[in-house]
């Protein structure tokens, strides 16, 4: 459920729906303009009261959100896609001009996007995820890039246009968070006798990047078709290339994958991200073996790099 913090705060399902369904618009259109009127349409809401029940269950405004991503956004293709020079980026995330981009960036990094350190940023940001799963009593230090002691394979496959139900999780890394939504989606879908499909686990944000607090992740089942309401909120992903990993161990060894994945594989590849999350595709349902072994599919979609 949104506006999930150490004490979370019990939101009416149906501002849960109609805030899903306005930053599913606001993640579909992030390079175009995003106008208050036509994204308080998107959650069927008049756009003042929009505006207030906003700001209430996310804790910032829309203007504030919308900027921050496309700024988050930013900052992952100017990581992983080295190809793009700074103004293609600023035109991809949303931003009207260069110029428009870079004052933006500098307000909120202090310093314009042509000298900002990426990798430094991404180090601090490894350190503070790192020393959080440690309090959880996990160790995943990052595997350094080049090396491949676990043998991971790349496999690339054409996905199909999915449509998925989904619940999804504010500040994914408290205690249970994630389990917590997977339990309820499952419960849901055995309701309905579909459990035996597909099964999708989503990171919105790269926690290399983004706080953890404002990260987002989405349990999902792929459907044939789902009425949105309350907590199950619809997404449908277009036909989509990935970089498939196959990963059959303990989250550890997840993490080495994802490491891996973007850390050697990726740079040394004729391919950047595309424009949507890295998918946990699920063998089976999800966590079906708890924490110590998973059994899943990591899928990166991908696209050409620019020449």
């Amino acid at each position: 459920m949104l506006n999930q913090s150490s004490s979370p705060v019990t939101i009416p399902l149906d501002y849960v729906d109609r805030i899903n369904r306005a930053i599913d618009h606001i993640v579909s259109n992030l390079g175009s303009p995003l106008k208050l009127d036509d994204v308080a349409r998107a959650a069927c809401l008049s756009p003042f009261h929009f505006h207030r029940v906003f700001r209430n269950v996310l804790g910032e405004t829309l203007n504030d959100f919308v900027k921050r991503i496309r700024l988050e956004r930013a900052l992952q293709l100017m990581s992983h896609a080295p190809s793009r020079s700074l103004t293609e980026i600023a035109l991809d995330c949303g931003f009207s001009t260069s110029s428009d981009f870079s004052r933006s960036f500098k307000k909120r990094f202090g310093v314009p996007p042509s000298v900002f350190d990426i990798r430094l940023m991404r180090d601090s940001r490894r350190r503070e995820f790192d020393d959080h799963a440690t309090k959880g009593d996990l160790q995943l230090s990052r595997l350094p890039q080049g090396e491949n002691p676990d043998g991971f394979e790349v496999r690339m496959v054409d996905l199909p246009p999915r449509t998925v139900a989904y619940i999804r999780v504010l500040d994914p890394y408290r205690p249970e968070a994630v389990t917590g939504a997977c339990e309820r989606l499952l419960a849901w879908a055995e309701e309905r006798e579909i459990a035996d499909g597909q099964w999708l686990g989503y990171m919105w944000e790269d926690p290399e990047i983004v706080e953890l607090k404002n990260c987002r992740y989405d349990a999902a089942l792929v459907v044939d078709d789902v009425k949105p309401g309350g907590e199950i909120g619809r997404f449908d992903f277009p036909e989509m290339l990935v970089a498939e990993v196959a990963v059959r161990g303990d989250i550890q060894l997840e993490q080495r994958a994802l490491d891996w994945l973007y850390g050697t594989w990726l740079p040394s590849s004729e391919y950047e991200p595309a424009d949507h999350p890295c998918f946990e595709s699920w063998i089976g349902k999800p966590f079906e073996h708890g924490f110590e072994h998973f059994e899943l599919k990591l899928q990166l979609p991908v696209k050409r790099a620019s020449a």
